[in-house]
């Protein structure tokens, strides 16, 4: 096990992930990250170098201090070699922790699902679709309702949005949302008494999502105006445009098509580990329409 840190291999690896595109998306997504100035203070892990077969990214030791909070302790996974990916996954993370491992390979699941056997850790699997947008260039251009104003995120949403994201309503999500509103592009729309209506936020992994529209205004087509708008701020900062919706999310999934956005071949997996040290919230409701998943 080897971790990169030396700036002219990271640059090398991030060339070599997106060579794979899309098949890497999350770990080139984090890679990337890494080397624009690494606001989520993660690093990146090898089994070998520079003939690498898998690579796991996963948070320095210095934030990842708090053995429940599964949000920050976040890491990503790709493999050429399942073998390598096991040997790597067994040796790289703190299995006394709840910590989630996501990745669009197969085999993801079945090697954590061995290893926590052996270590009697409790697994959580949440499944989604991944979609790629090959040229977000070709968007069309969006037209605003001139009832709504167009923002970004700040830290005076984060009730509300911890409040009304499926996934959060604990002081790690809130944590978790604070950290992506103050280094991760967002949009958001307004009313004229700037309250919010709908709203988007990307992640260290340069993923779409995290999209909620508030009930009231659901049907309204905002979330395809926010997807539009940050899919191409992320390919004008370099990033692949991509994102992750539940299975039973039929909703986005038809957005997603509409937008030309691509249906990846593989399901992304994000697994939890020790699920038992963090029941809240339990990670099981289905996102209501109108709301992205992941």
């Amino acid at each position: 096990m080897l971790i990169l840190s030396c700036s002219s291999k990271l640059q090398l690896l991030e060339a070599t992930l997106r060579r794979r595109l899309p098949e890497t998306l999350q770990v080139h997504g984090a890679v990337m990250t890494i080397n624009c100035g690494n606001p989520a203070a993660q690093e990146v892990l090898v089994d070998s170098w520079p003939e690498f077969k898998a690579v796991l990214t996963r948070p320095r030791k210095e934030v990842a201090l708090d053995d429940s909070d599964f949000y920050t302790n976040m890491y990503a996974a790709y493999y050429r070699d399942l073998g390598a990916y096991r040997a790597l996954l067994g040796s790289a993370v703190n299995w006394n922790q709840a910590f989630c491992i996501h990745g669009l390979r197969d085999g993801l699941y079945e090697a954590s699902r061995d290893i926590a056997n052996t270590k009697g850790v409790k697994l959580e699997v949440f499944r989604y679709f991944t979609y790629f947008h090959p040229d977000p260039n070709t968007l069309p251009e969006i037209q605003l309702d001139p009832a709504v104003r167009l923002s970004t995120l700040d830290v005076s949403h984060l009730d509300l949005m911890n409040e009304m994201w499926p996934y959060g309503g604990n002081k790690y999500s809130k944590r978790f949302l604070e950290r992506l509103i103050r280094h991760f592009p967002s949009f958001c729309l307004l009313d004229s008494a700037g309250h919010l209506l709908s709203w988007t936020v990307s992640d260290p992994y340069g993923a779409m999502g995290r999209s909620v529209t508030m009930p009231e205004h659901r049907g309204r087509g905002y979330n395809g105006v926010l997807n539009n708008l940050i899919a191409k701020r992320l390919h004008a900062l370099g990033y692949p445009s991509y994102g992750h919706v539940a299975v039973d999310n039929y909703p986005m999934q038809r957005l997603q098509e509409r937008q030309s956005f691509q249906r990846q071949p593989n399901l992304c997996h994000f697994i939890l580990h020790n699920a038992a040290l963090h029941r809240t919230p339990t990670l099981t409701p289905s996102p209501a329409p109108g709301t992205a998943s992941a």
